[in-house]
């Protein structure tokens, strides 16, 4: 008997570091790739940020969803904060601090994250009850009932 192709709930099988890092990565990219284009973050980067934070959960190995299921606010985080200390411009008032430049960011930012980090913590939860059937399809029938004399 054969089994069925995985499905693309199924599929994702890389270490949560290694994951953890692409997306920091690529949003680093998509972050240069924006700022090149126009003078302040914009849509450019919401969009690689959504992506990313999805992707992220869908290529994740289930032993690492917890690693996942955090990066998306971290990540968000890490890259604005590296902004508010290189150039506070593209996302705040230039002469805002690095506190105000990273909040000003995250507010400016905030329904990405939202979409993102919803997304991310969706598809974990589809992986986690695919997974859950898929062990117990594996596992056979459940135990059998016990007889009770009477």
């Amino acid at each position: 008997m054969t089994s069925a192709a995985p499905t693309l709930w199924e599929q994702g099988e890389e270490p949560g570091h290694e994951v953890a890092a692409l997306a920091v990565a690529l949003l680093l990219t998509a972050t240069t790739i924006d700022l090149a284009l126009a003078d302040a973050l914009g849509l450019l980067f919401d969009l690689a940020f959504v992506t990313v934070c999805a992707t992220a959960a869908l290529r994740v190995r289930p032993a690492d969803f917890f690693t996942v299921g955090v990066l998306p606010p971290l990540a968000m985080l890490s890259s604005l904060l590296l902004l508010a200390f290189a150039e506070p411009a593209s996302i705040a008032h230039p002469e805002d601090g690095v506190v105000q430049a990273t909040i000003s960011g995250l507010s400016g930012h905030a329904i990405a994250l939202v979409i993102g980090y919803l997304l991310c913590l969706g598809v974990l939860a589809v992986r986690n009850q695919v997974q859950n059937r898929s062990d117990q399809n594996r596992s056979g029938s459940p135990a059998p009932r016990r007889r009770t004399s009477g």
